[in-house]
């Protein structure tokens, strides 16, 4: 397999060649970074940590299967792109998924000479790289691959009839390689307790609990005036999310709601369920977003997710969360102070939780008490996680010139 180099755009910064850290030397100034990111396809969550370590490492170079410039972000793309052969298979930006038999091969075939730290950005497949043997090598990882531990029956049981056919010998011998490749590691972070928890029973290997950056300086409260009387679904319509339940338990409980998201065809086959009190506003501008996080009176957050930035978003709007008290949400909503959380993901469940909700006075938190929870969660904390875990290597972080010259936080 061979690989390719996507240059830096246009308008980049300069990467200038440096040596290769001395024996005994420890600090991260002058070391050659790479940082293995999955697939680059689009802007989620995955991404977002990608672009914090970018900024704590701007000279890093970025390792990934398959790349798709148009679809990432300007931080992204002025860094140098090295995709493996995956990036060169026939409709790869679109198909990948259906690729993934072939990524341990090729993360393998990566040659990684001469980098002195490299980082794994973990959801699919990139922590199997095989490091230098002087190089420290550690792990961001949001998940381990649900499709193959905790989520592959759902997975098997919602493919097509031949993927379901195929999916037990594939997902044998990914197991066997995911759980090998974990040993390749020098120390593991997990996006939440949930998450670290899953690294324990899969890989047994302890992860420092290291939550994601969230850009809280993006949202704010509005006044009480100005807010609506509707509670608010967003998110990808997807069945972990569990948008079914938000939907049949409004129907049961005659209040407004509004569902933000896609695809198309899964909201028409939600609508088609709904009542006349549930609106459908399909995906949404970022302005418009934070305008409807802010006028909410709680966000509806019925699924089990690894981590969930958008509870955070909506907390530092200064509004509460309803969430199913499994997950991420455990890690970011306290119950009865930011939110409220319920323990019985089910219709009745949730339409209790509601009428609890508002029997309490829930609706009408201290905005700024949302706000300085939500702060708690900023990119500050994540990159001082980042610092932390490096030194538990010892690695000593010490900024660039251009982080320094750059960063909107400092360090310490």
């Amino acid at each position: 397999m061979t690989f390719d180099v996507v240059p830096p755009t246009e308008g980049s910064h300069r990467v200038l060649p440096r040596p290769m850290i001395r024996p005994g030397q420890s600090s991260t100034r002058g070391m050659r970074v790479a940082i293995i990111h999955y697939w680059l396809v689009g802007m989620r969550g995955g991404e977002k940590v990608l672009e914090s370590l970018l900024r704590m490492f701007p000279d890093a170079d970025i390792v990934t299967h398959v790349y798709d410039p148009a679809r990432v972000s300007p931080l992204i793309r002025r860094h140098k792109v090295i995709t493996t052969s995956i990036n060169r298979l026939p409709f790869a930006p679109r198909l990948y998924t259906k690729y993934l038999p072939l990524m341990p091969r090729a993360l393998e075939e990566v040659d990684l000479t001469g980098y002195d730290l490299v980082i794994s950005s973990e959801s699919g497949p990139a922590k199997g790289v095989i490091a230098p043997p002087e190089a420290v090598h550690i792990c961001y990882c949001h998940s381990p691959m649900r499709y193959l531990w905790d989520q592959y029956h759902t997975y098997r049981r919602e493919a097509g009839f031949v993927t379901r056919q195929i999916m037990p010998h594939m997902a044998a011998r990914l197991r066997s390689w995911d759980v090998i490749s974990a040993a390749r590691v020098d120390a593991f972070a997990a996006n939440s307790q949930h998450v670290a928890q899953r690294i324990q029973k899969y890989w047994r290997r302890p992860a420092e609990v290291i939550y994601p950056p969230v850009a809280v300086d993006d949202f704010a409260p509005i006044p009480a005036a100005d807010r609506g009387e509707f509670y608010l679904w967003a998110g990808e319509l997807v069945a972990y999310k569990r948008p079914d339940l938000a939907i049949e338990a409004f129907n049961r409980l005659d209040r407004p709601l509004i569902v933000i998201g896609g695809p198309r065809k899964a909201e028409r086959a939600l609508a088609a369920r709904a009542n006349s009190n549930i609106r459908f506003v399909g995906h949404v501008p970022f302005d418009k977003l934070r305008r409807y996080l802010a006028s909410c009176k709680a966000l509806i957050f019925p699924g089990e997710e690894d981590f969930g930035i958008l509870p955070v978003e909506v907390m530092a709007s200064g509004r509460p969360v309803i969430a199913y008290g499994r997950g991420g949400a455990l890690s970011t909503v306290i119950d009865g102070e930011t939110g409220l959380l319920f323990k019985d993901q089910s219709v009745e469940g949730l339409v209790e939780a509601v009428k609890r909700f508002e029997a309490e006075g829930l609706e009408h938190l201290d905005p700024q008490a949302l706000v300085r929870h939500a702060a708690t969660f900023d990119e500050a904390a994540f990159q001082r996680g980042i610092v932390k875990l490096l030194a538990s290597q010892s690695v000593r972080y010490e900024p660039s010139l251009e982080f320094e010259r750059t960063a909107a936080l400092a360090i310490s």
